[in-house]
């Protein structure tokens, strides 16, 4: 290995939703199955078997169970599937365990998600044979220590250690380096190169690129003319093993959250209301979650597509009061995106020209912590409500405090001093009487 060369770790937990959620399961009754040795799945409503598969056992991966596929179309494939609810809570807490463990080996750590994350090992191994042992290391401390089990892939680059660590799973450790890409991702399926949509893949397919190896050999700007400046160069690029070899350590400070997702056939008008809002829904609940884990809100909501021409389209629109209520921008980002492809009164939509959509996307920005939040007018309407009923309040009181006094004085006029008297002035012993004054009798 040359010298200066980086060895990155790509440390992935194997189903992890599935994973935690069966070691929640084993803590509250020991007793119990682990989900893990049989055919189960979370995601969906368990109790109306509805929904879609977020996580699925290596067991319900042979019956055919995929994740993102309806919770019905699974339990077709797999009748006895076992179902189980999501566990946010516990998932967060798990991965902050995980998260905690590879810090004991590198602070050099870049987080990508609740479950995955880059590691720079490059002063902790000197070599290959020295990064395996790391690596093994790892993977049994989390195994024996936090329960799960993890995939870890090694290489020099992010985007090889990546693709390694979805080599065969559970529980392995692979290598891709750069002289090794050839021989294991070259004949991989074009499908399987990090970055390269369903969608992405099909195209190529049309014509003739079927796996990594002949997008590495095709020209670049074949690729180019086919997906774009940007695209094509991806995918010229990270076919031939070539990607980034730096692990950011510091999180940027967020200026807007976005989740964009290649659909895994092209949308049109004919199945929009079908197959759209599903992914608009799922993409708005991810936006939403990174605002509330971040305590942010948002003040513009945007949604984008790619046609199948490659061209980007995208609408927005600015909120009179932010927000990170998942409900509130789910139902924004599909509006947006029904006016974006269906048309508004003002101008036609995309699917007007015959488009389909092969990707779409929602966003959030303007971002505020709640510093500088101008209240809605229902909120500034509801606290000019309760300070009037506050001033009312207040003006009740005093006005039956004078009225109390008034009658005192009264009541002293007529009766003397001693007619009005605080009860804990009676005496305890005996009955409460009134105690009138001389004048008192001729009433």
């Amino acid at each position: 290995m040359k010298s200066g060369t980086r060895i990155i770790f790509h440390i992935d937990v194997n189903s992890a939703f599935l994973s935690w959620s069966a070691l929640e399961r084993l803590k509250k009754d020991p007793s119990s199955v682990d989900l893990r040795t049989i055919p189960s799945a979370v995601g969906g409503d368990v109790e109306q078997r509805r929904g879609v598969i977020t996580a699925k056992s290596i067991p319900a991966k042979r019956y055919g169970v995929t994740t993102g596929e309806p919770v019905v179309k699974a339990l077709q494939k797999c009748p006895d599937l076992v179902l189980v609810r999501s566990d946010f809570t516990a998932y967060r807490r798990y991965s902050r365990d995980f998260i905690a463990l590879l810090r004991e080996y590198s602070d050099q750590i870049q987080q990508i998600s609740i479950d995955e994350a880059w590691l720079d090992v490059t002063g902790q191994a000197q070599d290959e044979r020295g990064a395996s042992l790391l690596a093994d290391t790892i993977r049994r401390n989390i195994r024996e220590r936090l329960g799960f089990t993890v995939n870890i892939g090694i290489s020099t680059n992010k985007l090889l250690a990546k693709m390694a660590s979805d080599f065969e799973k559970p529980d392995r450790i692979h290598t891709l380096f750069p002289y090794e890409v050839p021989e294991k991702m070259w004949p991989l399926p074009i499908r399987d190169l990090y970055g390269c949509g369903g969608a992405t893949a099909e195209r190529l397919s049309r014509i003739g690129i079927r796996t990594i190896g002949e997008a590495a050999g095709t020209d670049r700007s074949i690729l180019i003319s086919l997906l774009g400046e940007k695209g094509g160069t991806y995918l010229y690029e990270s076919a031939n093993g070539r990607g980034g070899d730096l692990v950011e350590t510091k999180k940027r400070e967020a200026k807007s959250y976005s989740n964009e997702t290649t659909t895994a056939h092209d949308i049109t008008s004919g199945n929009f209301a079908r197959d759209a809002q599903p992914v608009s829904n799922r993409l708005s609940d991810k936006v939403a979650s990174r605002l509330l884990r971040d305590g942010y809100t948002a003040s513009v909501i945007t949604v984008s597509v790619k046609t199948d021409s490659f061209r980007r389209h995208s609408r927005q629109t600015h909120l009179p009061s932010p927000t990170n209520d998942p409900a509130q921008i789910r139902e924004i980002a599909w509006n947006l995106l029904c006016g974006l492809l269906l048309g508004t009164d003002d101008s036609p939509g995309l699917f007007a020209d015959g488009n389909a959509i092969r990707l779409i996307g929602v966003g959030a920005s303007a971002l505020d912590r709640g510093e500088f939040r101008q209240i809605s007018m229902t909120e500034a309407m509801r606290s000019i409500d309760e300070e009037r009923a506050e001033e009312k309040e207040r003006a009740d009181s005093a006005e039956k405090q004078r009225r109390l006094v008034t009658m005192q004085n009264q009541i002293r006029e007529k009766f003397g001093d001693g007619a009005i008297r605080k009860g804990t002035a009676l005496r305890k012993d005996g009955p409460l009487r009134p105690r009138y004054s001389k004048d008192a009798s001729q009433m």
